[in-house]
């Protein structure tokens, strides 16, 4: 039951306290509901993050250069996603906790990468630092 509790502590420390995807999480006992719980979660994120791109795509149709700049900087930053989620979780590589670790690195970046493109998406008319 302790091992149980760390790994619980551990996840919301790496998802930063935000609520679970779907109200049948709430009461999630096991490791594998936890981890399908997790992973709902991501994919909402997920979900949310191919929405935020492909505005900024339709934005940026008239510019084929920034255009290529942003999926460059997309397929970049999926790589340093992935493979600091697979640092993160590396410390309970092999267990059965490893994928709701995971998933709570992966769903955290990808908020922040969703907010980062949201950003670019509705920057201000003359805005320097917002490719158009």
């Amino acid at each position: 039951m302790r091992l149980f509790k760390f790994f619980l502590v551990a996840w919301l420390l790496v998802t930063n306290g935000y609520a679970m995807a779907s109200a049948a999480c709430d009461n999630a006992n096991t490791q594998t509901e936890l981890n399908q719980c997790t992973a709902m979660s991501y994919q909402t994120a997920d979900d949310k993050l191919n929405e935020a791109y492909q505005a900024l795509v339709g934005k940026l149709a008239s510019n084929p250069g920034s255009l290529e700049k942003l999926r460059a900087a997309q397929r970049a930053w999926i790589g340093f996603r992935d493979a600091e989620c697979a640092y993160e979780s590396s410390a309970v590589e092999g267990g059965s906790a490893q994928p709701m670790v995971r998933n709570g690195c992966l769903k955290v970046l990808t908020e922040q990468r969703t907010e980062r493109l949201r950003e670019h998406a509705s920057c201000e008319e003359g805005d320097l630092s917002c490719p158009r």
